[in-house]
């Protein structure tokens, strides 16, 4: 696949820069694969969508308050993202910028620099546990007045550089109605990061952590569908069901041509052009048919990307 077939144009406009007042008030494109349907729904009617028997299943992954605002020795800004804990003696993986400005040895407050990993990477060490901001997308301007707006109501298990966004649409309401079940996945940076390269087959995809309980996987396995929200619930259910562990990292880079054994129903957002993400999306419902559903969420004016509405791939 060329990361040009990735490519669309979006009006700015449509990128949505807060959350609604209330989740579960977004949109819900839904479409039938089977039949090629289209009905424009609101969130809190996804219950009535799905098939009998389908087991909903959710990341429930939590957003770490990563983003920490620090000063150079010697004055100047500086701002470390922490992307994944190594150990329990402090150690990081994290970005650092400026990172041209910055070696290793130095401390930027809390912040040990330990070694460069390249691409402005760098093991780290951070005294305490974190205490930065939500990290937010930089297609995000305006501040977030509640960082529990950047998180699902059902977020237990911290560990994220960003959110599972199709999964902050969700109120406690709308999944009394649902059967769920929970995985988790530990979402970096690497899922969102664009590709940069002009055929898809050379975009190297780091692995996240997951973690699923043998209950979970049993249910999950056997459930007559199986609904994943999200792109990273995609990943994990569809490396189980290739042999992979109940624990442990998943490299999965799915792209048209794939061949799902797990997953029935997909909930997604409306992802940014040339990312994995929107190539997982056409992975599912077909390369043209995305296409045809991301030209008319546009002129439906739908609100796009982690705070925007979603859409049902049945």
């Amino acid at each position: 696949m060329k990361a040009a077939d990735l490519d669309y144009a979006l009006p700015p406009e449509l990128i949505a820069q807060r959350p609604l007042a209330r989740r579960d008030r977004s949109r819900l494109l839904v479409y039938e694969r089977a039949s090629g349907a289209v009905e424009h729904r609101r969130f809190d009617a996804l219950p009535d969508e799905l098939p009998p028997e389908t087991l909903t299943v959710v990341n429930d992954t939590r957003v770490i308050p990563a983003r920490l605002r620090l000063e150079r020795p010697g004055g100047g800004d500086a701002e470390v993202l922490l992307l994944e804990r190594l150990g329990q003696n402090g150690l990081w993986e994290g970005l650092a910028r400026p990172s041209r400005k910055l070696k290793a040895g130095q401390r930027l407050g809390p912040v040990e620099l330990v070694e460069p990993l390249g691409e402005g990477r760098w093991r780290l060490r951070l005294e305490g546990e974190p205490a930065g901001e939500a990290p937010l997308p930089p297609y995000i301007h305006e501040p977030l007045a509640d960082a529990e707006r950047y998180q699902t109501v059902y977020a237990e298990q911290e560990g994220s550089a960003a959110a599972p966004t199709a999964g902050l649409h969700f109120t406690r309401e709308v999944l009394e109605r649902l059967d769920v079940e929970r995985v988790t996945l530990h979402v970096g940076l690497d899922t969102f990061r664009p590709v940069s390269v002009a055929d898809l087959a050379e975009h190297e995809l780091h692995s996240e952590r997951y973690e699923v309980s043998e209950r979970a996987w049993e249910r999950i396995r056997d459930a007559p569908c199986v609904l994943a929200v999200g792109t990273t619930t995609v990943r994990v259910l569809e490396s189980l069901a290739r042999g992979a562990p109940l624990e442990g990292r998943s490299e999965l880079f799915v792209l048209p041509g794939f061949e799902f054994r797990r997953v029935d129903a997909l909930l997604t957002n409306f992802h940014l052009p040339r990312s994995t993400l929107l190539a997982l999306v056409m992975a599912f419902a077909g390369v043209e048919e995305t296409r045809r559903l991301y030209r008319l969420a546009i002129e439906e004016l739908y609100r796009f990307y982690s705070f925007g509405d979603a859409m049902l791939l049945l």
